[in-house]
């Protein structure tokens, strides 16, 4: 039975009361309450974040495994790694951070998803995250090419942690290149684990992978305790980080033959 939060004063339960993998709904916590910014801070502390559609009260989930990247394991194609060199020397091509936040979360909104209908960015959801950013919790990683928004993604930074939420891309591999680029800034700023909620093939193909909750929960515990990153901007020097990242081997389908 699904845990009802009747007072948003009333805490989350233990994760371990999510429901198990055999389930209808694998990690679902908790069902109410509102999209405060101290029920918010209070979840993603715990490894639980909201996740429900139009019609629907705000759902709590804590899935298990839980999909992470660890800033260390990023991992680039050499295809990419040639895009993001290009990127970097490209006078009209830049990464800003928090400059178009409401651009961002609304490009997420409404980005077709595979394998979905609608979005699950609705919007009180906006409304919630939006005010967050203002108090700044919330940050958008932004792609920018020829002096328009391409891509990007948005996230909550606590402590040294940070949780990815969404990202969309308008030009091809925009959406990366804001990952990259929020992993040459976590490396600057000592955040080396980013969660990634979900398992998806993008992620995977990064350096993402799979990690029990009992793991997560305890890797996050110091991690969003420790001092909040101030100056959240985005400098070029940065790419500097990726010299030292492992780029992936492509094969294309006549590589692949005998």
């Amino acid at each position: 039975m699904i845990h009802w939060l009747r007072d948003d004063r009333e805490p989350l339960p233990d994760t371990r009361f999510a429901l198990p993998d055999d389930s209808e709904a694998p990690g679902l916590l908790a069902a109410g309450g509102s999209l405060t910014p101290t029920r918010l801070a209070e979840a993603y502390s715990k490894g639980v974040f909201p996740w429900y559609s139009d019609g629907q009260p705000v759902l709590w989930w804590s899935p298990d495994p839980r999909m992470v990247l660890w800033t260390a394991e990023f991992k680039l194609s050499r295809s990419l790694r040639k895009t993001l060199a290009k990127f970097a020397r490209s006078p009209d091509c830049e990464v800003r951070i928090d400059s178009a936040f409401e651009q961002v979360i609304a490009a997420c909104a409404t980005s077709p998803r595979e394998g979905q209908n609608g979005t699950w960015i609705v919007p009180d959801m906006v409304a919630a995250y939006t005010h967050w950013h203002a108090l700044g919790a919330v940050h958008s990683i932004e792609t920018w090419m020829d002096g328009e928004l391409a891509g990007g993604l948005y996230g909550v930074g606590i402590g040294r942690m940070f949780f990815g939420e969404s990202m969309f891309s308008r030009r091809t591999d925009a959406s990366k290149i804001a990952l990259a680029a929020l992993v040459c800034f976590s490396r600057e700023h000592g955040i080396d684990l980013i969660d990634c909620q979900q398992r998806t093939g993008h992620l995977t193909s990064m350096g993402g992978r799979e990690v029990p909750r009992n793991v997560f929960e305890a890797a996050i515990a110091e991690r969003v305790q420790a001092p909040e990153v101030r100056g959240w901007n985005y400098h070029p020097r940065l790419w500097a980080y990726l010299r030292s990242t492992p780029a992936t081997v492509e094969v294309s389908p006549d590589e692949g033959r005998l």
